[in-house]
């Protein structure tokens, strides 16, 4: 077994490393990608939260 470790040492540690530098690379990523929204508003107040575009036609009030 330690005959087979060191003979493909390279092949095993390169699969290890690619594996592990993906995972890291890959984790960096996800906590980037993470929204986080919050809110507040007083009194007589219209809110709108979104993680996109969002059109607002406003029309007069009478």
């Amino acid at each position: 077994m330690m005959s087979w470790v060191l003979n493909n040492k390279e092949w095993i540690f390169s699969g290890i490393g690619v594996f592990i530098i993906s995972l890291i690379i890959g984790l960096i990523v996800k906590q980037k990608n993470n929204i986080k929204q919050s809110q507040s508003s007083g009194d007589n107040c219209t809110n709108i939260q979104s993680a996109d575009s969002v059109e607002i036609n406003l029309k007069s009030r009478e």
